[in-house]
């Protein structure tokens, strides 16, 4: 194909019901629109998303998030050459949501119909935002999600590691809770460390002392728990001051840990010679300045470009898909209404599982 394509993309993996349009090929596209409609009120009495409220909303918002896409971007589904969903992995309520959306958009207009894996989604936006060549390593950091990926082209994903338990984004989500900050923790974390001192607390670095890329997040989060319980014996409480300096304590682990684990993943892909040398981060987490500030550090100092989205594109939505589904439909791909929803697809499916394989397969 050598026309431009117009792809409407929907995203419902998790607790934002998404849709976008995106115009152009994999070397030069663009967003004509992207609507996100956020949850967070409906789950912040429940300390984190409730699965099945999740589904309830992306069925009674999907099909007005694709209207109002379309009349942003001043289209109609007859202007556009595909529709693209994001097909796993996810809740898989919310998937379903968003593929059954697709299929019968796909059966009115007769249009193809493009599954897209959502971690595809975000190791493919530094493609859409900057315009990266391949191969390049993608950090993938987001509330369900934590793997450096060696990206060498648009179905080439090599996983050089990634969290062996908790990701980043759910270690945020824990820590607020530990600390009665509201939902989402990542935002409301970062808020209360601006505050903090980060060497008040000297909270582990999980697995630095192994090889490797691998990374744990779980014992972090117990030892802030310890350290809370320490704290509330001594004053009798949690004083604002040393929730702050809690916050920071923890930023600042996770972010040593995901700058030292990303340089090692940067010396095994330099070892490849990539003639313009790129670490993308992508994913809710990749919002964070002080993890940003840490990325962008190591970078530096082995010379090579940081590019990081932005922030609207940092966390889930429809431009990602729709860009995916781009990339495959202008090499031809497409599916059928045989399309069914996963709640595990891992990108790379020669390496074994990161995170528990049971029926469904293999987390991550």
């Amino acid at each position: 194909m050598t026309t431009d394509l117009t792809i409407l993309g929907i995203e419902s993996s998790c607790d934002d019901t998404a849709a976008a349009i995106v115009r152009g090929m994999p070397d030069d596209a663009s967003i004509l629109s992207s609507v996100v409609y956020g949850q967070a009120p409906l789950h912040a009495s429940y300390g984190g998303v409730v699965p099945e409220i999740a589904a309830r909303a992306h069925a009674e918002k999907i099909d007005h998030c694709v209207e109002d896409a379309l009349q942003q971007a001043g289209l109609s589904l007859a202007d556009v050459d595909a529709i693209s969903v994001t097909a796993g992995p996810g809740l898989i309520g919310g998937v379903l949501s968003g593929v059954m959306c697709a299929k019968g958009l796909s059966v009115a207009t007769g249009k193809p119909l493009i599954g897209v894996n959502h971690l595809a989604g975000h190791a493919l936006t530094p493609r859409l935002t900057d315009g990266v060549a391949f191969p390049y390593l993608m950090l993938l950091v987001s509330g369900g999600h934590c793997q450096f990926l060696l990206v060498a082209g648009p179905d080439s994903y090599r996983r050089l590691g990634g969290t062996i338990d908790d990701a980043p984004g759910e270690a945020f989500d824990k820590a607020a809770r530990l600390l009665a900050l509201p939902q989402p923790g990542g935002p409301s974390v970062e808020q209360a460390a601006r505050a903090g001192n980060p060497d008040t607390y000297k909270l582990p670095r999980p697995l630095l002392d192994r090889a490797g890329c691998d990374m744990s997040f779980s014992g972090l989060k117990t030892a802030l728990l310890r350290t809370r319980d320490a704290i509330m014996v001594e004053h009798g409480g949690l004083p604002v001051h040393a929730r702050s300096d809690l916050c920071a304590s923890f930023q600042q682990a996770v972010a040593d840990v995901l700058a030292e684990k990303s340089r090692r993943a940067l010396e095994i892909y330099l070892a490849l010679n990539p003639a313009k040398p790129v670490l993308a981060v992508a994913g809710g987490v990749a919002a964070n300045a002080a993890i940003r500030e840490a990325l962008q550090a190591v970078c530096a100092k082995l010379d090579t470009v940081f590019v990081a989205p932005p922030l609207a594109l940092c966390t889930d939505n429809a431009a990602m898909i729709a860009y995916a589904g781009l990339t495959r439909f202008a090499c031809g791909d497409h599916d059928d209404l045989a399309l069914s929803a996963r709640p595990r697809w891992p990108l790379d499916k020669t390496s074994p599982a990161l995170i528990g394989s049971g029926k469904k397969g293999a987390k991550a």
